[in-house]
């Protein structure tokens, strides 16, 4: 085996993607992975998600195509084609990045990757000294203690990807991103889905007009929602799952064919020899300074193994900055303008701080709104649901956040990144010209709307 500068534990978007920084940096790579190349991300998160995703749209669209005058016969569900084609998709990005780490010549080693010593690692049978190394291993889904997870009838998120049928009924605990993006999956697939949430809202984090417009929409839509619930116990019986919770309401039960635990994410450190390593660490995440290094020189830590939040484009930062950290290069992440983004139906997207947080923070704000009900292209494809939100700082007129409820607001957000990385005032956003009709635009009026001048608004609103 070649002299290796730089070893990689996990092949996730932060663990590939630094390896391929610094091998762009001349330096030897090797990476170590025991399962399927591409981490968490591309085989139990992203991007099967937004494969299953990708077919309910497509199910929605011909549920409606009605309204746009186009007669289509039938409306069915074909599960195990959905099933399939998530499958190609991500033996295509697996292959594709298999070729991309080859060819930068970065070895892959098959294996656990365990700790004898602060630089010397076991995978296997094989012993390998390392000069640097980034530790990448991602995350596994939050379990409830008292309920036994069998996979089956009582699944993660890991579980229900698998899963081979439409349950006539889903139960989900947790009415975060992952709980809510698979209530819309099986609610367009035909499934009765209830959510369950213990706070008093949902979408913890974002910010609250977003929430209670999201919980407004998937109501109507007909996914039942209970917030400020508890789950007091779980019984597995013939007809179904028996859960009983308890409200303000009081007392209740529900029957349900399957039961989804969404209630978020944890670091991922098991069998790692930490202790070993003398790396300190806290309730399994690593604990790093602003160069991604752990206390130990050379080594360092990325992505959800670092803790929350567990987004994988703030492990792909957190890797490129590590790599180049790494190579003696000086790099640090800037976490004020990393976009989050939910494939709900509509689309949840936001950046920066919310209303709640920059008030806390002491900003004095103003806040500008623009409905996609008043979005000639909204209008055009019928998806008027959402709105579009700017929070700017009254005194300095920079924009310190923006949050979207849209069709496409995941792809929408990249401009406000922008605009929030750059520093930018609603006073030069609006002087950019936008494209029309585009979902866009609403990003535009929004910003003029921070000073009441939205031309899309009639007056006074």
């Amino acid at each position: 085996m070649k002299e290796i500068d730089l070893f990689i534990i996990g092949s996730g978007p932060g663990g590939y993607t630094a390896a391929i920084r610094a091998a762009q940096l001349g330096a030897k790579v090797a990476i170590i992975e025991k399962d399927e190349l591409g981490g968490t991300c591309l085989n139990k998160g992203c991007i099967p998600t937004k494969s299953l995703i990708a077919s309910t749209w497509i199910l929605n669209y011909v549920k409606e195509a009605g309204d746009f005058g186009i007669n289509v016969k039938e409306k069915g569900v074909n599960f195990d084609a959905v099933m399939r084609r998530k499958e190609r998709v991500l033996g295509q990005m697996r292959r594709g990045i298999r070729y991309l780490l080859k060819s930068y010549d970065i070895e892959v080693i098959k294996g656990d990757a365990y700790f004898i010593s602060p630089f010397k690692i076991k995978v296997g049978d094989k012993l390998f000294d390392i000069k640097k190394c980034i530790i990448a291993t991602g995350s596994i889904p939050s379990e409830i203690s008292g309920i036994r997870v069998d996979g089956e009838r009582i699944m993660t998120s890991d579980h229900i990807l698998q899963i081979r049928h439409i349950p006539s009924s889903l139960l989900i605990i947790g009415a975060g991103a992952i709980g809510l993006e698979f209530a819309c999956i099986f609610h367009a697939l035909g499934t009765k889905v209830t959510i369950v949430e213990l706070l008093p809202y949902i979408l913890p984090g974002e910010d609250m007009e977003v929430s209670q417009t999201m919980k407004k929409i998937l109501m109507d839509s007909g996914i039942d929602i209970k917030t400020n619930t508890t789950i007091e116990e779980i019984n597995c019986k013939d007809i179904g799952i028996e859960v009983t919770f308890k409200s303000t309401r009081g007392i209740d039960k529900i029957i349900a064919e399957r039961v989804l635990i969404a209630i978020g994410r944890r670091p991922y450190t098991r069998g790692l020899g930490l202790k070993n390593a003398r790396i300190i660490h806290e309730n399994n995440k690593i604990i790093v300074n602003h160069k991604m290094e752990t206390n130990i020189k050379g080594i360092y830590a990325i992505g959800d193994v670092t803790g929350p939040p567990f987004l994988a484009n703030k492990a792909l930062a957190e890797g490129v900055v590590a790599a180049e950290n790494a190579m003696d290069k000086q790099a640090t992440v800037d976490y004020k303008a990393i976009p989050r983004c939910i494939f709900t139906l509509p689309e949840v997207a936001s950046v920066g701080l919310s209303e709640e947080m920059a008030i806390k923070s002491g900003h004095k704000i103003k806040v500008g709104r623009f409905p996609l009900i008043a979005s000639g292209r909204a209008i055009t494809i019928g998806k008027t649901k959402g709105f579009i939100k700017i929070i700017v700082d009254r005194e300095t007129d920079t924009i310190l956040g923006v949050h979207i409820v849209s069709a496409y607001a995941t792809e929408l957000i990249a401009e406000a990144a922008l605009a929030i990385k750059l520093g930018c005032t609603t006073k030069e956003l609006t002087r950019i010209i936008h494209p029309h009709p585009t979902f866009s635009e609403a990003i535009f009026q929004a910003s003029l709307d921070a000073h009441k001048r939205a031309t899309d608004l009639p007056k006074n609103v």
